[in-house]
């Protein structure tokens, strides 16, 4: 028996019947990520400087499935100096216009607290700032999220933010808790603060070492005068010599306060933790991206974003001090 063979209008019904079917199929979407894209993107409506060049849409910027360490792009060969300045040229800042390397309190502060530098957050623009207005334009562009964290409100940077919050989340898992020391300004601060706590540090040594007859009236009196970045290098520079102008009179001032317009809490990638005597909080802070970045503040931690066992590739060096671990520049 013959086969009764297909009209071609017939052919093209049956062809517009499967067309029609297949417009019509509606794929199910994949929610199971959903909480993480949108973290991603309050965080990126948050800040103009958050969308990363290579990140792609929100989705790349997943969490890990251990922690909320992103990756900055990956360390550069050349150490220390190398990252900092390709992490510089990635956030748009030109190295040259952020260090000056031929000043010598620049450079002492890099060696100090450089760490920051290499964060995957928005690094400062500059090694000092020299103004309030300064400061607060670096932190409205970067960008300010405001949470409670153990009943005090604090600010940071959004990425530093999610960071600690999921720390704090981890902590309380394991029956542990993760709180400002010395409420809001364990986070965010502004550069009055800074001078301020300056000031407490370096007053009240200028009397210390005028009762001891290590500097005259006119010595303090001329220090007292100095334009700040000047007056960083002179305080340096007699350091040298003895006369030093922390809390004891005994070592850098650098160890026990920031010169005015170089702490981390400026650019909102610092926190200052109650529990930081306690290792299983160090490990979880770290696991999250913070570190101790500045030798002899213990409570101080350090959003840097990256993972611990990457440190040593960014040009990082890890020293031990009283118990605990700390990352400097490898300079």
């Amino acid at each position: 028996m013959k086969t009764p063979s297909i009209s071609l209008r017939t052919r093209h019904l049956l062809l517009v019947a499967v067309l029609t079917a297949v417009s019509c199929y509606q794929p199910v979407s994949n929610s199971s990520g959903q909480s993480n894209d949108e973290s991603e993107t309050s965080y990126a409506s948050t800040s103009s400087e958050t969308a990363e060049p290579g990140n792609g849409t929100p989705d790349s910027g997943r969490e890990k499935e251990e922690n909320q360490v992103e990756s900055s792009g990956g360390p550069v060969g050349g150490g220390f100096r190398a990252n900092l300045e390709s992490n510089l040229k990635r956030n748009g800042v030109d190295p040259a216009s952020a260090i000056d390397q031929s000043n010598a309190v620049e450079s002492r502060i890099l060696s100090e607290y450089g760490a920051v530098f290499l964060t995957s957050a928005v690094p400062p623009p500059k090694v000092m700032f020299t103004s309030e207005a300064e400061v607060s334009g670096f932190q409205s562009k970067a960008g300010v999220e405001q949470a409670n964290l153990g009943g005090t409100s604090i600010e940071l940077q959004p990425k530093a933010m999610a960071a600690l919050k999921k720390a704090s989340e981890d902590a309380k898992a394991k029956g542990l808790s993760i709180t400002p020391r010395d409420g809001a300004e364990a986070a965010r601060r502004s550069y009055s603060k800074t001078l301020d706590l300056w000031n407490s540090r370096f007053l009240k040594a200028l009397d210390h070492w005028r009762s001891k007859g290590r500097l005259s009236a006119d010595q303090v009196s001329k220090l007292k005068g100095l334009p700040i970045k000047q007056q960083v290098s002179e305080v340096l520079e007699l350091e040298k010599s003895g006369i030093y102008f922390n809390t004891f009179f005994n070592n850098s001032i650098l160890y026990s306060v920031a010169a005015p317009g170089t702490s981390q809490h400026l650019s909102m990638l610092a926190f200052d933790a109650t529990e930081f005597q306690n290792p299983e909080v160090r490990k979880i802070l770290a696991a999250n991206g913070w570190f101790r970045t500045v030798q002899n503040d213990e409570p101080h931690f350090t959003y840097l974003g990256l993972m611990e066992s990457d440190l040593p590739a960014y040009g990082l060096k890890r020293v031990s001090k009283n118990g605990g671990e700390y990352w400097i520049p490898d300079i």
